[in-house]
């Protein structure tokens, strides 16, 4: 098959998933948007035979915050993604974690062409802007969550086949009618590509975090999170006995918010950019434990996606999000620890925090645990063909119609 996979995202998973189809025989051409600022997978050009690496919003430089002015700019990104698949004609498509207005482009652009595609749905957009409006984030969100309800509903119903990552996001297209097409297949991180390391390492020197107890996040921190507990957390710590730094690598609009009240809590922060990708596993092992972030109100549409990247790495991990999310089920099942996303849990979370930090045996123990529940669930070859199966299917049926 000819297939256009677009992961708006650049995640590591979906560029290892069309490395694997194109080694099965398949032409791939893996589509990206590097306006998006996030933590990249390996994007390398013409890796592997068979797969072509290409780019959308070249040029374009996001503003999350200006709200009208995203708006126009994720619709231009889509007619540039429909430009591409009409360049590339593929036999069938996939996209994944494309905004709204960007989403729904694509789809007119792929009816139009009569192009049969797979919508890999990580977060439900609706469900998320309508409980940011509930929560008085911006008053502009509960314009957009009935808006982009209606765009996303109607991307979902036009598309030939949904991919999406838990069970809890199926209630939501049964709703839209669509649940007849879904196929569950939780996400999954390179095994191969991040390994546990020594906590002792080259990146850890770098930065001065070698022999410096470490509490770390690496990822995005959006509207879905609350980065101010990350810095109470360290705080809670101190209050406790258990100075700690906090290191927060992270691009976009929490970066001064964590940074300010670090300074008004007099906490320890490292605070850097997002790293090369091959740096991630020396980057995940300076952390003597990882955290998490998801708010109270986000579990039954998204499932953080760094969580799947912390248990390859063989770390504790600390999960401070609703004990019902697939991401908390896993940390569980590994033997780490899951709080409420509150101020009320902190205590405890900085209790378990500082028993692991305390208890060499113990971390080492929870970090074996991890990586061998990695080894259990992420394994390549399954997760690939399911989506082989699901493309296969869908070409099948078109060229069956003519």
């Amino acid at each position: 098959m000819r297939i256009l996979v677009h992961d708006y995202s650049g995640h590591p998973f979906q560029a290892q998933l069309s490395r694997e189809l194109a080694r099965r025989g398949h032409d791939v051409v893996h589509s990206t948007c590097p306006a998006y600022v996030s933590g990249k997978g390996n994007l390398e050009r013409d890796a592997v035979a068979g797969l072509r690496f290409v780019t959308i919003g070249d040029h374009v430089v996001l503003d999350k915050g200006a709200y009208v002015r995203r708006l126009f700019q994720e619709t231009r990104l889509g007619l540039e993604l429909a430009r591409q698949v009409r360049r590339e004609q593929p036999d069938v498509a996939m996209l994944g974690n494309l905004p709204i207005p960007a989403l729904v482009v694509a789809a007119s652009a792929l009816r139009a062409l009569r192009i049969p595609w797979v919508l890999w749905h990580q977060d439900i957009t609706a469900v998320a802007l309508k409980s940011f409006a509930a929560a008085g984030v911006s008053r502009l969100m509960g314009v957009a969550a009935g808006v982009f309800e209606r765009g996303e509903r109607w991307s979902a119903r036009r598309a030939s086949a949904i991919v999406v990552i838990a069970d809890s996001f199926v209630r939501i297209h049964r709703e839209w009618g669509t649940a007849g097409k879904v196929t569950v297949i939780p996400n999954w991180a390179p095994l191969d590509e991040i390994r546990p390391e020594p906590r002792a390492n080259a990146w850890s020197a770098e930065h001065g975090l070698t022999g410096v107890r470490t509490l770390l996040y690496s990822g995005t921190i959006g509207l879905k999170h609350n980065p101010v507990l990350l810095v109470r957390l360290a705080e809670t710590l101190r209050e406790q006995g258990e100075r700690v730094r906090l290191v927060v690598v992270n691009d976009g609009p929490a970066v001064p918010v964590v940074k300010e009240a670090a300074a008004a809590r007099g906490v320890d922060l490292t605070l850097l950019p997002f790293q090369p990708y091959d740096r991630l596993p020396e980057v995940l092992a300076t952390g003597d434990v990882l955290v998490v972030l998801l708010a109270a109100d986000a579990g039954e549409f998204s499932v953080p996606s760094k969580t799947l990247s912390y248990l390859c790495a063989g770390r504790p991990v600390l999960g401070l999000m609703p004990a019902d999310n697939l991401a908390a089920k896993l940390l569980t099942q590994a033997g780490s620890a899951v709080f409420a996303p509150e101020e009320s849990s902190l205590a405890d979370a900085a209790t378990w925090v500082r028993e692991v930090l305390n208890d060499p045996a113990r971390a080492e123990v929870l970090g074996k645990e991890s990586r061998a529940l990695a080894e259990r669930e992420f394994a390549l070859q399954t997760c690939a063909s399911r989506f082989e199966d699901i493309l296969t299917a869908l070409r099948s049926r078109a060229h069956a119609k003519g």
